[in-house]
């Protein structure tokens, strides 16, 4: 009996610091309904210090980047499924190195050195299965890579989160690659050594750097449009983009323009594909002057290369034989054949084409740097075709 003044003053001391870290919560206990939680008793306040029990509802978690990992999951950066990251689920090994810096978030990591590894392609294939995750753009030594190199050799400064893109949306090729393949070879000769050369898909940020980037294929004499700056402080392509859903910020192009449509502006006041129509936005002249080239290039390969040619985006290499010229992919062992007729005047013309369509968002990203390729394009055709170019009514 004689520790009891001891017992009953621990247990004061007890109930008093309960009493405190709880701030006079009601114990709560499950509801009838299973759901919403009721008080026990009669609303009497009762002191406690374990947290209320489940089961809890993942909608009723809070997650402060929530909103950002929902714009994310429904953008083509996260699409497991696409063709972009399941192009190699029957190889064996995997992605191929080079092919992983782009298409794979661990790919894209070892390339810039960001998982600890030297800098540079991959050593190894990559494991199919990964997406441009949130790391690929968020790393903390993306901050450490102050210039990106372009397919032509030109180095380009970068900051930030913008390495990730200039790295992924620069395409694989350059007009350096082009010359390079095409040598001193004549013009209007067929080389069956030559192949289509393709600048890869969703070539924005080559587009984007225009003359001084050297993405395509420039003529001799011809000078071209720069970087296309647009209007500051438009200077990146968060600028325009959400970074997570990747769609264009429409209310950003109403700043400016009286419409947040991209498709729908014009920057300019004149007719570039001799229609004369200056209502329509310019990626109509765009798409007008790519139509009329691609026109050419079947032209070309009938009357002066000697051999029809079509189109197939849907299937690599892209560019097929058609000897008989009815407009179907010649086939040999079940396979469409691939076109071996190129001529060097040829293939510069086909690349450019490939390049500004390549980027579906040319029109913003450099429209003047489109519409000069395409030009000087269809002219260097139209002179061994014994087309009049002032009868098109074009405009450079």
């Amino acid at each position: 009996m004689r520790n009891l003044p001891f017992a009953l003053t621990l247990g004061a001391a007890l109930a008093a610091a309960m009493l405190l870290l709880s701030e006079g919560h009601p114990v709560r206990a499950q509801g009838a309904d299973g759901d919403s939680p009721a008080p026990l008793g009669t609303g009497a306040t009762v002191p406690y210090v374990i947290p209320e029990a489940g089961p809890f509802n993942p909608e009723d978690i809070e997650i402060k980047n929530n909103a950002a990992i929902a714009d994310w999951f429904r953008s083509a950066h996260a699409d497991a499924a696409a063709e972009a990251f399941r192009h190699w689920d029957e190889e064996e090994e995997g992605i191929r190195p080079v092919c992983a810096v782009c298409h794979s978030g661990a790919g894209f990591r070892a390339f810039h050195g960001l998982d600890g590894s030297p800098p540079g392609i991959p050593e190894g294939p990559i494991e199919t299965g990964g997406v441009v995750d949130c790391e690929t753009c968020h790393n903390p030594g993306l901050s450490r890579i102050t210039e990106i190199r372009m397919p032509s050799g030109v180095m380009h400064p970068v900051d930030g989160a913008e390495a990730a893109c200039m790295t992924c949306h620069q395409g694989r090729t350059a007009g350096v690659t082009v010359a390079d393949a095409i040598g001193s070879w004549a013009d209007d000769l067929p080389n069956p050594e030559l192949g289509f050369i393709n600048p890869h898909y969703a070539t924005a940020a080559a587009t984007w750097l225009g003359g001084y980037g050297g993405a395509g294929v420039h003529y001799d004499g011809k000078t071209y449009a720069g970087r296309f700056f647009h209007a500051r402080p438009l200077n990146s392509c968060a600028s325009c983009h959400q970074p997570h859903t990747l769609e264009v910020a429409e209310a950003t192009c109403l700043t400016c323009h009286q419409t947040g449509d991209p498709d729908a502006i014009r920057v300019s006041r004149q007719s570039y594909d001799g229609s004369g129509d200056t209502a329509k936005g310019i990626r109509a002249d765009i798409d007008a002057n790519a139509a009329r080239l691609l026109a050419m290039v079947g032209d070309y390969g009938r009357e002066i290369a000697g051999t029809g040619i079509v189109y197939d985006g849907a299937r690599y290499p892209y560019f097929f034989a058609d000897a008989n010229n009815d407009g179907t992919a010649d086939s040999a062992d079940g396979r469409p054949v691939a076109y071996k007729s190129w001529t060097p005047r040829m293939l510069r013309a086909a690349y450019n084409w490939k390049l500004v369509t390549a980027d579906p968002g040319a029109h913003v990203h450099n429209p003047a740097y489109a519409l000069q390729l395409l030009y000087d394009s269809i002219e260097d055709l139209a002179g061994p075709l014994g087309v009049d170019m002032g009868t098109l009514g074009l405009l450079r």
